[in-house]
């Protein structure tokens, strides 16, 4: 096998992975508050939201470190990371544990995310880096949306923990892989230094919103707290880019967007993930709550046609990108996207899986669309040694897109539906039915986040055109990339 393919497999396989567990343990969210006694409201919304934010935080660092000692190697500490993280959650015994184990989790996560890309990059020439690029982001995707389904299969037939132990064959076989088959093709800068201050105040200023966000939505802090720890997280995220415009060797090199195409992609990939990132986690509600009543098998496979069409259009659109550019494509595919949305938005307390069927289809397909050509885009504007940093960049700017998405979704809710029906909905043990006095508020809920994302998808279409003419880098330094 030529390398290169070596290299898509097995970064795919650990995209796949790390993207799966994203939602795989969304779907058995109610089995583990039923089985792990005394887990609350807000225990299982960080189990969940956890692993994205500790992946976030650390991710663009891990970019770094790549950058000083090695894109393949630092890939394979992650699979080891990750496959231990693995274990320990399927041994957890509460609520707080299983949160702690995550955190593990999404470590090992941020090395498979911030490295996969870059190595891709290194590996691939430029004429077929879309299409490698689009497998690579097709398993990001996918495997969140598989996860439903696998988890759902899994829970069922297995129990909760079960979905951890998948991983651990799996993962402890792809790390031995990486290790013997994946060569360093990167030039080492050893000379390099980590941006603490960054990542710490870039952690704790998300982690500040967020948890505000949350704190507000399940009525466990008064309004003036929540308030302060809004405000607290703005101003550190002030302060994080204060230093980062001021220190040699930053966590997040502002310069890059300097290179049109690269502000641009970041911006309609972000705006892409904010928009998007609570999709699955309300039809999840939705379909499991208490007017549709779906089984967590049967929700997950109501879920398999986003799957299906964004698999097919990723590869597809990568091949086109890497012969007219990402621009026309990629703006196409958030289109799509949005027409999906829109349709959703019709929504009634209960539908078939007919009346999901096209705009699933159009959500996925325009998914697959836009992810392939603009992370090409990304990654062809960078100089080769700024690589790691830029795939951490980028990938840093999904989650945070994708965890935002998820603290909106769930304020958006607890506006219209009581703390104590959501936190019904959220755990499994509603008894309302169809006709219940709060079930038109939970409906409207869903509504005004399809319209929402739909407004976000059609204002990331903006960056989108404005990213420019197909350009791979070729300057020496980032003054030539402006235009």
């Amino acid at each position: 096998m030529e390398y290169k393919w070596t290299v898509l497999s097995n970064t795919t396989l650990g995209t796949l992975m790390s993207s799966l567990d994203s939602n795989i343990v969304l779907i058995s969210l109610p089995t583990i508050a039923r089985e792990l006694s005394g887990t609350t409201l807000l225990d299982l919304l960080w189990i969940l939201m956890g692993y994205t934010l500790i992946t976030a935080a650390v991710l663009v660092n891990f970019g770094r470190l790549s950058d000083m000692f090695g894109r393949v190697r630092l890939y394979t500490y992650g699979f080891a990371i990750f496959t231990a993280g693995s274990a320990l959650c399927s041994l957890s015994q509460n609520g707080p544990e299983l949160i702690g184990f995550r955190l593990i989790q999404g470590v090992g996560a941020a090395f498979l995310f911030s490295n996969s890309g870059a190595i891709i990059t290194d590996a691939f020439p430029e004429n077929e880096r879309g299409m490698a690029l689009g497998i690579n982001q097709v398993s990001i995707v996918a495997g969140s949306v598989s996860g439903l389904v696998l988890g759902g299969l899994l829970t069922y037939s297995l129990g909760w923990r079960s979905i951890f132990y998948v991983n651990i064959p799996i993962g402890i076989a792809a790390t031995i892989w990486a290790h013997h088959n994946l060569k360093e093709l990167a030039t080492i800068k050893e000379s390099q230094k980590l941006d603490l201050a960054g990542n710490v105040s870039f952690a704790a200023g998300i982690g500040l919103i967020l948890t505000g966000i949350t704190f507000y939505a399940t009525g466990t802090e008064h309004l003036s707290t929540v308030i302060g720890m809004l405000i607290a997280g703005f101003i550190v995220l002030l302060v994080f880019i204060y230093f980062e415009l001021r220190i040699d060797n930053p966590m997040f090199d502002l310069k890059l967007f300097k290179i049109r195409l690269f502000a641009a992609g970041n911006f309609a990939i972000f705006l892409n993930s904010l928009a998007r990132g609570a999709v699955t986690f309300v039809l999840v509600f939705y379909l499991q709550g208490p007017t549709m009543r779906l089984t967590p098998l049967a929700a997950g496979l109501f879920l398999v046609p986003t799957s299906v069409s964004l698999s097919f259009f990723g590869p597809v659109s990568g091949w086109f990108s890497d012969k007219y550019g990402a621009r026309v494509i990629a703006t196409l595919g958030l289109t799509v996207s949005a027409a999906g949305f829109m349709m959703l938005t019709r929504l009634g307390p209960t539908t078939t899986f007919r009346d999901l069927l096209i705009p699933l289809i159009l959500i996925g397909s325009g998914m697959g669309i836009f992810a392939s050509p603009n992370r090409a885009s990304i990654m062809n504007s960078c100089p080769p040694p700024e690589r790691g940093i830029a795939s951490g960049m980028s990938s840093t700017l999904v989650n945070v897109g994708n965890i935002s998405s998820l603290g909106m979704a769930f304020y958006v809710m607890s506006l219209s539906v009581p703390v104590a029906s959501l936190a019904g909905i959220f755990l499994g043990t509603s008894n309302g039915g169809a006709t219940g006095p709060w079930i038109n508020s939970f409906i409207d809920s869903i509504h005004y986040l399809f319209y929402i994302s739909t407004a976000i998808l059609l204002a990331a279409v903006i960056p989108s055109l404005l990213r420019g003419k197909k350009k791979e880098w070729t300057g020496t330094n980032l003054n030539e990339q402006k235009t």
